[in-house]
């Protein structure tokens, strides 16, 4: 991946959504064995539970039209990242709804895992 904090992002949210798209089975390796998830307010902890969480989802098809990322550089952490996604998701046969999502990425074994992820759909209760 870039070195560009910002080209960085970029790359890193279109592999992860790409992934989650295509091979959702295959998303949680992008995750650190210990990484921490919050979804819709669920919280859940571990590769292992996050996989069961993302492949647990009812959705078949899903897609993310992302409209902004913004990336911070973690100061304590040479490599690490903060990452926050605005967009649209469209699954199944449901309107499309906003969603926001949060990374945190850590360097780890000569690439970048992510360790935060906090994931949330924007609808508001009138």
């Amino acid at each position: 991946m870039a070195n560009d904090p910002t080209v960085f992002a970029q790359e890193f949210t279109s592999l992860y959504y790409k992934t989650f798209a295509q091979q959702r089975d295959q998303v949680a390796r992008l995750y650190h064995p210990q990484a921490m998830m919050t979804f819709e307010g669920m919280q859940v902890g571990g590769q292992e539970a996050i996989h069961n969480k993302l492949k647990g989802l009812p959705m078949q098809q899903v897609q993310h039209a992302v409209t902004t990322v913004d990336v911070q550089p973690v100061p304590a952490v040479d490599g690490a990242f903060i990452i926050q996604v605005l967009g649209q998701l469209k699954a199944d046969n449901d309107p499309p709804h906003g969603f926001t999502q949060v990374f945190t990425l850590f360097p780890y074994n000569g690439g970048n895992v992510i360790v935060n992820d906090m994931f949330r759909l924007n609808l508001h209760n009138n």
